[in-house]
């Protein structure tokens, strides 16, 4: 592992298109958990000036039967779900406003072929909705065993959101985008050697007294969220770079559900399965099993057994137990990686990592998505809780069995 290397990771806000599409496919993945926790979702939008379109595969009880027929009033409960989102994050635009949008629901039955194969039947236990390679990771650069790039991106956003939220930055929009670039030595960050934010604006924002007001908050956020001594007088600003960023949002550019997949997770300091999360409800392993890896990659850090660890689990579609799993601690590991791999298996509550035994032990057959979709699936609390896959509740039984 190289220890002096510059690296950098983005972050967008709420208000991004992608993430605007994100927010509204995990609006309905909510909707039809707290409908029917065995529902299946497979929800994808599209949004641009003034349309949403939803479009996606789903069943459940209570929401649509095998003919496509919709139970009565949920398909306006979906669209005062995706206006109560759009609403929410703060679009009230004449390119992209909540009331005034146009919304098409295309939403369909789920194919028989793969509901026979992942439906547990008979002595068949549920296989995986998919095939596909997860990754999880966590390192011990912050407190949130999070990459010190990814995190710093993530909360100067969300600052920014909660200011624009709160009327304490009025001049914000909801559309932003930042980026973090740190210097590390030794393996640990010293330096932040430059800082990127573009943040859509009122007009007026973009020149004078107002442009430098706008600056200069920015910078305040920045320095109050970097840690004491990353900041210094060589870090460069890049502060709406392209001058004015009065239109954005889906009306600047469209958004499609699953195009922020590095900004999702760990913003390239880890390998990335490639598929993406939001719009899936738990039996898609491309969401369960990649919060699982992250799980345990977490917690074998936590436990002091490892600096850095990244965890691979693979899966067939139909089949309930992993084809694969693989650990890889960076040669900071306390005990070998095979031994790692071995603790995990012998943990009986994980339920062989079948995804079953993953959506029992997490609790992941709840309507928990929609606080997920913006600024990051891992390392964070939404609500003032956190997610079931962050917590550290296994650090001693790894201990133990990684020692046996």
């Amino acid at each position: 592992m190289r220890q002096s290397y510059l690296f950098t990771s983005e972050s967008v806000s709420e208000g991004h298109p992608d993430k605007v599409a994100d927010q509204i496919s995990d609006a309905v993945v909510d909707l039809f958990l707290a409908k029917d926790p065995e529902a299946r979702v497979a929800c994808e939008t599209l949004v641009t000036t003034n349309l949403v379109v939803l479009a996606g595969e789903i069943r459940g009880r209570g929401i649509m039967d095998t003919q496509g027929n919709w139970a009565p009033g949920v398909p306006e409960e979906i669209e005062q779900a995706v206006r109560k989102t759009v609403r929410r994050i703060g679009y009230e635009q004449d390119g992209f406003h909540w009331q005034q949008l146009t919304f098409t629901n295309n939403l369909h039955p789920q194919s028989a072929h793969i509901a026979q194969g992942v439906d547990a039947t008979g002595n068949k236990d549920e296989g995986a909705g998919d095939q596909g390679i997860m990754f999880g990771f966590a390192c011990d650069e912050t407190p949130d065993l999070m990459p010190a790039t990814l995190d710093y991106s993530h909360k100067i956003l969300e600052r920014m959101a909660a200011d624009r939220h709160s009327g304490a930055a009025a001049f914000l929009q909801p559309d932003a985008k930042s980026q973090v670039t740190l210097r590390f030595e030794d393996g640990r960050p010293v330096r932040a050697t430059a800082v990127v934010v573009s943040t859509q604006h009122a007009e007026g924002y973009d020149e004078g007294e107002r442009e430098t007001e706008l600056h200069d908050y920015v910078k305040r956020v920045v320095a109050e969220v970097l840690p004491d001594g990353l900041l210094n007088g060589e870090t460069v600003y890049h502060i709406n770079p392209t001058g004015s960023f009065v239109i954005g949002g889906p009306d600047g550019d469209a958004g499609l559900t699953g195009r922020k997949i590095i900004v999702d997770t760990y913003g390239g300091a880890a390998p990335h399965g490639g598929g993406a999360f939001s719009g899936k409800d738990p039996t898609k392993v491309d969401r369960s099993a990649a919060y699982a890896a992250r799980y345990l990659a977490k917690n074998i850090v936590a436990a002091g057994l490892a600096r850095r660890c990244t965890i691979q689990l693979a899966y067939a579609i139909g089949v309930s137990e992993p084809l694969s799993l693989y650990v890889d601690t960076h040669g900071t590991g306390t005990v070998g990686d095979d031994r790692l791999e071995a603790a995990i298996k012998r943990i009986d509550k994980l339920g062989g990592l079948t995804p079953r035994g993953i959506r029992t032990h997490l609790g992941l057959n709840r309507p928990i998505y929609s606080r997920t979709a913006a600024y990051g699936h891992f390392g964070r609390k939404a609500d003032g809780d956190l997610f079931p896959w962050e917590r550290t509740d296994l650090t001693d039984e790894l201990k133990a069995a990684a020692q046996a």
